[in-house]
């Protein structure tokens, strides 16, 4: 099934403009998003060819079946309400039907969890992006003798520096492959370190290869005394270990256009997702306020701002935590039921599907 074989077979129910057109958001090098509803033929729909959604490659134009649609619109999908309560001068195409699905029989409390969830976790992913922007992750991977330390007076010197002012009579520093460790009682990270510069007591080093994720212990023969004391700071490697596997999965995923223009506004977060964000966490707050949802934004200019990025980081982080702040007082104070009425909402799907079919 293709967006050509429903407009051929005159299957389209809803077809209208959505996205920031239809938010009133739109500026002159915004794409047009169609979203449109769809019903299959009685002999699909009854057989094996059941087909819940129809996009084209960019996903810019998708068409829901109109069960599906329902569906979403029963677990208040923002996407889906937003489709459903779009304004009359972005609808392209409606059946007389589609009337009889209305956005008030699906509103209801699970837009906290549908509306500010989704906002809540975009915020913890525009927190995640700007720790990303200010501490970026050098590409060379530090190892275990990075976090390595030996104790010296009341303190302690990074291991590599140690090794290097040390010597054992020659010109050059001690090296780690001729070290040995061995373990200290009733200590975690603590070892002994010891050091054969002849290499023939078979200590393993420090660590045995670049890769190594600890410290390598060695058999030490009875009456050797250590050289020094080493503390190794594994927790701090594996947070290391964990940041730098995430900085740079972020860099080879990112959008690169899009990072740039982050970049260039310095405000150190995406500005085009955070504006949607805001734009959701105040569409919940009317909802809850209200009753209704009207997707017609009434303060275009200050989203604008934020996309821009004329806003700091943190008066954006402020807008949010002030609307998810209303949305708490709105939400319990609010008369929409708790779930959409499924008998109800369902029994409207079968009318519009008998209507269709026994046409």
């Amino acid at each position: 099934m293709t967006i050509q074989d429903l407009k051929t077979k005159n299957l389209i129910l809803l077809e209208a403009i959505s996205g920031s057109r239809a938010f009133g958001l739109a500026t002159k090098n915004s794409d047009t998003d169609i979203r449109g509803v769809y019903y299959l033929p009685k002999e699909d729909f009854f057989g094996l060819k059941y087909v819940p959604q129809v996009s084209n490659e960019t996903n810019d134009i998708t068409y829901y079946e109109i069960g599906r649609l329902v569906e979403l619109l029963q677990k208040n999908n923002p996407n889906i309400l937003e489709v459903l309560a779009g304004p009359a001068d972005c609808i392209l195409q409606k059946h007389p039907l589609m009337d009889l699905l209305k956005p008030e029989d699906f509103l209801s409390k699970l837009c906290k969890d549908t509306f500010a969830g989704y906002a809540v976790s975009q915020i913890k992913k525009a927190k995640g992006l700007n720790k990303k922007i200010l501490n970026p992750v050098d590409k060379e991977r530090k190892s275990v003798l990075d976090f390595c330390f030996v104790l010296q007076g009341q303190g302690s010197v990074p291991l590599r520096k140690w090794l290097q002012e040390h010597s054992d009579g020659g010109l050059q520093g001690l090296v780690q492959e001729k070290c040995g460790l061995a373990s200290i009682d009733h200590t975690k990270g603590m070892f002994a370190l010891f050091y054969d510069g002849s290499g023939s007591l078979g200590y393993k080093g420090i660590i045995q290869h670049k890769e190594a994720n600890q410290v390598s212990v060695s058999p030490v023969p009875e009456g050797e005394k250590p050289l020094a004391y080493l503390f190794c700071n594994l927790d701090a490697y594996s947070t290391y270990c964990k940041d730098y596997r995430e900085y740079w999965k972020w860099v080879s995923e990112r959008n690169e256009d899009r990072y740039n223009v982050n970049q260039n506004h310095g405000q150190h977060y995406d500005s085009k997702n955070m504006m949607h964000t805001i734009r959701l966490l105040q569409s919940c707050k009317q909802i809850f306020k209200t009753g209704f949802l009207d997707i017609r934004v009434e303060n275009r200019e200050e989203l604008l701002d934020i996309k821009a990025g004329n806003l700091p980081y943190e008066a954006v982080m402020e807008k949010a935590e002030v609307l998810i702040r209303s949305i708490e007082h709105y939400h319990s104070r609010s008369r929409l039921p708790e779930v959409p009425d499924l008998k109800k909402t369902s029994g409207t799907l079968v009318q519009i599907r008998e209507a269709l079919y026994l046409k």
